[in-house]
C-alpha cells in the first residue's frame, strides 16, 4: 500500500499552530515570526517527512521561487561566481537553477527551453552566454531578466544590468605600476572574450593617457604567439631600462607569462612587473605571489539578486534586504587591486 503523502495541515496539527503559519515558515515569507514557532513548525515537518510540493505552489501562487542563472562557462571565475548567486538566491527565499552554455548555441537553447518550462521567476545570464536577439526572445516570454558582464547591451532588455569595473581597476593598475617604477607597459589578452576584453583594454588605454608623463606601451595578442614566445613578445614592448609594467587579460595569462619569463631568466618583479585579473585562487600561490584585480562575488550577487527580488516582489532593493539599494537600471561595481610579490 501506497504511504500516505504528509500535507501542510498534519504539520499544523503536528507543531500545534494554523496551517497558515506553517506556509509562512515553510515558504519563507516575510512576515513577523518568533522563533520558538519557527523551530517547532520546521522539528514538525522534519519528523513526519513533510516535503513542499513545489508544482503545486507555483500553480496557486503563480510563481514557482525558482530563479535561472546562465553561464557561458564553470572555469573558476564563473564557478565562484555561481556559488555566491546560489548562496544569496537561498538567502531569499528562493532555489537557483545554474546552467552552462559552453558557447554552444544548441545547448544555449536546450537549456533556455528548460528554463522556462520550468517557469523560473527570473534569469540571470552573462553578456557571454547569450546574444540580445535571443534575449529578446526571452524577453517576449515575460521573464524578467537581470545582465551582469554586459556592457553597451540594448536599454529595454533587461530590468537591471550589475557590471564590475573593470575599465576603472585596469586604469588602476597601470597607475599602480607606474608608481613602482614602470615606464613602458603591454597589455595582454585575447579576443575570445569580447566585451569583457573590451573593457579592460579601455581601461589599460584609460591608465597610459591619464600618467603625468608620455610612456611607451603595446597591446599583445598572446593567443595567437606561441607559448614558448611569450617572454620576446612581451620584452619587445621594453622601452628602456626601467621596469615593464604588464597587465593580463586575467590570472590565467599573468602567470602563464611569469613562468615564461622566469624559465628565460627575466626577473619578476625586477625586470618585469605583472598584474592580472579576477584573483583566482591559485594567484596568491605563485612564486612570487601575483597581484590581481579582485572580484566581491559576494557583492556582485547580492546586486543582481536584490535587484531581480525588488522586481519580483514589489519592493525597493533597501526593502528587499540587499547590501546596496541599488535602483534598477545599470550598477558598476568597485573591484580592488590585491597588491602581492609580481608587482612590489
Amino acid at each position: 500500500m501506497r504511504k500516505k503523502q504528509v500535507t501542510i495541515v498534519d504539520v499544523a496539527q503536528e507543531a500545534g499552530v494554523s496551517y497558515a503559519t506553517v506556509s509562512n515558515v515553510l515558504n519563507r515569507r516575510d512576515v513577523p515570526l518568533a522563533e520558538e514557532t519557527i523551530r517547532r513548525v520546521e522539528e514538525a515537518a522534519r519528523r513526519l517527512g513533510y516535503r513542499r510540493n513545489a508544482a503545486a505552489a507555483s500553480l496557486s501562487r503563480q510563481r514557482s521561487n525558482e530563479l535561472g542563472l546562465l553561464l557561458p562557462g564553470f572555469g573558476e571565475y564563473f564557478g565562484r561566481f555561481a556559488e555566491a548567486m546560489e548562496r544569496t538566491a537561498y538567502a531569499h527565499g528562493y532555489h537557483l537553477s545554474v546552467f552552462s552554455s559552453s558557447h554552444h548555441p544548441e545547448l544555449e537553447q536546450r537549456h533556455l527551453e528548460m528554463m522556462l518550462q520550468r517557469r523560473v521567476d527570473g534569469l540571470f545570464c552573462h553578456g557571454l552566454a547569450l546574444s540580445p536577439e535571443t534575449t529578446r526572445l526571452i524577453v517576449g516570454d515575460g521573464t524578467p531578466i537581470v545582465l551582469f558582464n554586459a556592457w553597451d547591451w540594448p536599454p529595454d532588455i533587461a530590468i537591471g544590468v550589475v557590471n564590475p569595473d573593470f575599465r576603472g581597476a585596469c586604469r588602476g593598475a597601470v597607475r599602480h605600476l607606474y608608481d613602482r617604477g614602470c615606464r613602458s607597459f603591454a597589455f595582454a589578452g585575447g579576443l575570445y572574450a569580447r566585451a569583457t576584453g573590451v573593457q579592460r583594454r579601455l581601461g589599460f588605454a584609460d591608465g597610459i593617457a591619464s600618467l603625468p608623463e608620455t610612456v611607451a606601451s603595446a597591446v599583445l595578442e598572446l593567443d595567437n604567439v606561441a607559448h614558448a614566445e611569450w617572454p620576446a613578445c612581451i620584452m619587445a614592448a621594453c622601452a628602456g631600462g626601467e621596469p615593464l609594467g604588464f597587465v593580463a587579460f586575467d590570472d590565467t595569462i599573468a602567470s602563464r607569462a611569469m613562468w615564461r619569463l622566469q624559465e628565460q631568466g627575466i626577473a619578476v618583479p625586477e625586470r618585469v612587473k605583472i598584474v592580472g585579473v579576477n584573483n583566482d585562487s591559485f594567484a596568491a600561490h605563485c612564486h612570487p605571489g601575483l597581484t590581481s584585480i579582485a572580484i566581491s562575488h559576494e557583492r556582485h550577487a547580492e546586486l543582481a539578486i536584490g535587484m531581480m527580488v525588488a522586481h519580483l516582489e514589489g519592493r525597493t532593493a533597501a526593502e528587499a534586504g540587499t547590501l546596496d539599494a541599488a535602483p534598477s537600471g545599470e550598477r558598476t561595481m568597485p573591484l580592488e587591486l590585491i597588491v602581492r610579490g609580481s608587482s612590489a
